[in-house]
This record gives C-alpha cells, sequence and structure tokens, in this order.
C-alpha cells in the first residue's frame, strides 16, 4: 500500500495544471479560444448548430437545391410511418421460433450494430430495400470515411445522410478532410515513404487547429455532432471544446492504436479531467487497435467504469475487415464479440469487411484504400456496382452478428426508429 500510495497526484500539481490552463498569456489555448470565437462561442456555435441539425431544415435545403436525393429520404419516412421493417419481437421470432416468447435478453448488455463506411447516401437506401425484403436489420450505428467536401457538393448528399439518420434513428460519424491523407504531413506521400507514418497519421502544426475549425464550420452548418479523431492533439481539442460547453462529440478511430489497457487509461482520464460538472464528455466511441484481446477489453472497462464513463464512452471493436489492405486475412472476431457480450456493456460490433467466405468469392473483394478514391475515379472506372456489393456484404455481416447474438439470449441496438 505504500508503494501505491506514491502514485497519488498532489492537489499542487492539479494547482499546476489549473494555473497553466488559466494563464491570460497561455498561447496554445488562446489560439484554441481564437477558433472558439471566430465562430460566436459556445451558445451561438449550439444554436446555429440545432438549427442546422432540424429535420425540417435539412429536407427544405434538399428541395431548395432539387437534389435527386429527396425522394429518397422522403421514401424512408413512408416506409418508417408504414412499418415496413421488421419489429424487434418478430426478429427475434424469426430466429428462436417460439422460445424467443418466453426467453430473456441481456437488454442492458445490449450491443450496438456499426457498418464502416456508408460512403454514398444510395447505399443506404438499397440496404433498407434489402433489409424490407429479407426482414433483416439495419444498424443502430453508421461510419463515414468519404471526403467532406465532395459529399458536401454532390447534390446534398451530406444533408440526405444526415436526414436519414434521424429518420432511422441511427447515430453516425463523419471523418473530416483534416487527416493524415490530406497532405498535412510534407515529408510523406504513398508507399514509398509509408514507414514514416509509423511517426504519426499526420496533423502536424497548424493542423490541430484546422480539424477544430473544420469541424466547426461543419457542426454550423450541418448541424453534424461526432467525427472522427486520430490524433492526441485533436483528443484534447475535442475535449477543451466541449468544457467550455459546446457540445461536440467524438469518437477515437482504430488508426489512434489503442491497443494496451495503459493506452487507454490516459485516454479516459484525459476525458474525465477535461468532463463537465455533470460528468458528461465529448468521447463517446472508443474504437480499438485490431490486436486488442477480449482481456484487454474487459480490463478497461473496469477503469472506464471507476472513472463514471461506462454510460458515456462506447467500447467499438471491429468484428470484420475489409479484405484487402488493413488486416491479415482471415479476420472476424464474432465469436470472441459473444463471449465478450455477456459481460461487458455499451460496445458495439463494427463491419468493416464481409464474410471470408463471401469476400473470397468477389471479383473486387473489400479494400480500406477505396475509401480514399474519389467518386469520379470510381464512377469512370465502373467499381461503384463492386463497392455497392463490398457494402452489402458487410450488411449481410451486421444480420449475421445480430443472428448470433440472438440465439445466445444478447440483444442489440439497431435503428431504434426501425426495429421497435
Amino acid at each position: 500500500m505504500e508503494l501505491r500510495n506514491k502514485l497519488r497526484i498532489s492537489e499542487e500539481k492539479l494547482k499546476e495544471i489549473n494555473d497553466f490552463l488559466l494563464d491570460p498569456n497561455n498561447r496554445v489555448i488562446n489560439d484554441f479560444l481564437k477558433v472558439v470565437d471566430k465562430y460566436g462561442g459556445p451558445e451561438e456555435i449550439n444554436r446555429k448548430a440545432k438549427e442546422a441539425r432540424s429535420l425540417p431544415n435539412l429536407l427544405g435545403r434538399l428541395k431548395d437545391m432539387n437534389s435527386p436525393y429527396l425522394k429518397d429520404v422522403e421514401w424512408l419516412m413512408e416506409q418508417r410511418d408504414k412499418k415496413s421493417f421488421i419489429t424487434l419481437a418478430e426478429y427475434r421470432r424469426k430466429i428462436l421460433g417460439e422460445k424467443s416468447d418466453i426467453m430473456k435478453f441481456k437488454d442492458d448488455l445490449a450491443v450496438t450494430l456499426e457498418i464502416s463506411s456508408l460512403h454514398y447516401f444510395p447505399f443506404l437506401i438499397e440496404e433498407a430495400k434489402d433489409a424490407i425484403a429479407k426482414k433483416e436489420l439495419m444498424p443502430g450505428r453508421y461510419i463515414r470515411v468519404r471526403r467532406m467536401k465532395e459529399q458536401e457538393g454532390d447534390n446534398g448528399d451530406i444533408l440526405a445522410v444526415a436526414a436519414a439518420m434521424q429518420i432511422i434513428g441511427a447515430s453516425y460519424v463523419e471523418t473530416l478532410d483534416t487527416k493524415g491523407t490530406d497532405g498535412s504531413n510534407i515529408h510523406l506521400g504513398g508507399p514509398e515513404t509509408i514507414t514514416g507514418y509509423f511517426g504519426g497519421v499526420g496533423q502536424p502544426n497548424e493542423h490541430a487547429l484546422q480539424w477544430l475549425e473544420e469541424f466547426l464550420y461543419y457542426y454550423t452548418n450541418y448541424g453534424i455532432k461526432q467525427v472522427l479523431n486520430i490524433n492526441p492533439g485533436t483528443v484534447i481539442l475535442g475535449y477543451l471544446l466541449h468544457k467550455l460547453g459546446v457540445d461536440n462529440e467524438f469518437k477515437i478511430s482504430v488508426y489512434m492504436g489503442n491497443d494496451n489497457p495503459y493506452a487507454a487509461l490516459w485516454t479516459l482520464l484525459g476525458a474525465r479531467l477535461f468532463s463537465r460538472d455533470d460528468g458528461t464528455t465529448s468521447l463517446i466511441g472508443f474504437n480499438w487497435s485490431n490486436s486488442v484481446n477480449n482481456e484487454t477489453i474487459e480490463v478497461t472497462a473496469e477503469i472506464r467504469k471507476s472513472l463514471g464513463l461506462e454510460d458515456i464512452v462506447r467500447f467499438e471493436h471491429h468484428i470484420t475487415e475489409t479484405w484487402k489492405s488493413i488486416v491479415k486475412q482471415p479476420y472476424n472476431r464474432r465469436n470472441e464479440l459473444i463471449e465478450l457480450a455477456a459481460r461487458v456493456p455499451n460496445i458495439s460490433a463494427k463491419h468493416e469487411g464481409g464474410e471470408i467466405e463471401d469476400e473470397k468469392l468477389r471479383e473486387h473483394p473489400s479494400d480500406i484504400l477505396d475509401y480514399f478514391r474519389t467518386k469520379e475515379d470510381v464512377e469512370s472506372s465502373g467499381h461503384m456496382k463492386y463497392l455497392l456489393k463490398n457494402y452489402m456484404d458487410k450488411h449481410k455481416a451486421i444480420n449475421l452478428t445480430a443472428k448470433a447474438l440472438t440465439e445466445n439470449g444478447l440483444s442489440f441496438v439497431s435503428a431504434r426508429n426501425l426495429h421497435k
């Protein structure tokens, strides 16, 4: 016990941190506050975001620009209102038969069904049509990795997705353009400089504040609340922004490389240290490295609970991965998920690839590098049909995970407005 006591952080040290943060001559905080002030301060920022996020506003903007996506958004609303999608009770009965009527499910440990990447709005509509026809589930969470400026200029794609997420009752996260592939590190290029990325994915120098400014632009103009985070600098900026009163949220990317309980401890300590008086923090998703095992997640769940973050910070874990360019295949963690889901709350099952047996048969198997291609390149090469097939393979994988969870008496979170 005497040795453990040496770890105590003295009040003097905490005072030094507060003195540093509140010092009017503190340049890093002053530069941060300048960006926030540029957008009108926390109250004005939240007001603009709330207005931009309102469904009537989103639909009105789609109508004003004569977006071809508006009719699909309206179709999605109609299908929701007509209750065209399978209900939760019907789904369980489909999987288990009459046994589902008496079986008790661990709803307090429900696993969020997550898919990545919803690159193009039409993919969501194709997924919805398939789910209705086959009586399948729509995910409860969507990840987007498409270029922000490209989707902003694509007939209202960014607006259509924002509206659709509210309609179906799912959460979603966007990936800002200020990331390692945007040329921020002038010394790095393609594969010939790949080892240079080992020192960081690329948000050097002024790019952390550019990330902040880009987020505030999309937050105030489109109401986008959740974005991906890949760098310790932008993580702390996300904490500080929320501490000021801006209702931002972020999830940490798999590219951050959190792969052990001590890395997670550091991240969670920061979240707790800069949490608001009500205990909330902007960190809502924590994506693990693909290399973690169940024990690491279980141990870190104890840390998360001890810091009062169990209901706030979701642990996101890859169950499937793209067939090419990110992990050694075969890769499928579904069996491990079933073990984990029986004990650890507030986790999500992320599906970024199809089933192994499906991927092997594809003329164009899923590839993480496709995320970084322009829509123009995809269309001119005739690959859009392949990318849609890759996406639907992920949809199938999600439903296989839901089936496995159900068969084991476990619960899940799907699109809450569709599968009541």
